[in-house]
């Protein structure tokens, strides 16, 4: 974005500003008339910056992927394998518990839709996940056909399935609490 005039870069943050909390209202399929409308600016800016909903919703998610990704590098080597792992699936609940449109883009992963955001969540989500995760199944904390994928899916089903609930985030860390016990036995 350097190079840009000064109101391009201006536009730019607005426009973003205005579909996180779109996305997070609606979900992934918060109207990008509407983003444009409430930023203050026309379908067509709105269309140069992100030239698909794809480029939209990778913008909105990207800082918080990567503070992820970031978390699980940082925890890669943490003495306690399984408690790396875990709390780390408890910062992706908690991070998509808050941002409605995420869980929703994670299952549109892998299928054909052109604007899905697999390339920004999915793959680097996993990516991070699997050294944790394999740390964590070597030490026999996790059992051995578990996936970084697996356990991804689990976190979006959780938090679909309590995204009406009253306190989302406290009911999806209850929910996967039950499921860790269940895929992460204590001894």
């Amino acid at each position: 974005m350097t190079g840009q005039r000064a109101d391009a870069r201006r536009n730019y943050a607005r426009i973003l500003a205005v579909a996180e909390e779109e996305v997070a209202a609606r979900g992934a399929d918060a109207s990008l008339e509407n983003i444009a409308r409430t930023a203050g600016v026309g379908s067509a800016t709105v269309r140069r910056h992100f030239p698909s909903r794809h480029a939209l919703l990778e913008a909105v998610f990207s800082e918080r992927i990567e503070a992820l990704v970031a978390r699980a590098t940082a925890s890669a080597g943490a003495p306690d394998a399984r408690a790396a792992l875990l709390d780390w699936l408890g910062g992706l609940t908690a991070y998509a518990s808050s941002a409605r449109g995420l869980a929703d883009a994670l299952t549109l992963a892998g299928t054909d839709d052109p604007d899905h955001v697999d390339a920004c969540c999915s793959a680097k989500l996993t990516g991070a996940a699997d050294p944790l995760l394999q740390r964590a199944a070597q030490a026999g904390a996790v059992a051995s056909d578990v996936t970084a994928a697996d356990l991804i899916t689990l976190v979006t089903g959780i938090v679909l399935a309590t995204e009406h609930h009253p306190n989302p985030a406290a009911e999806a860390h209850r929910l996967l609490g039950l499921t860790l016990r269940g895929v992460s036995p204590q001894e």
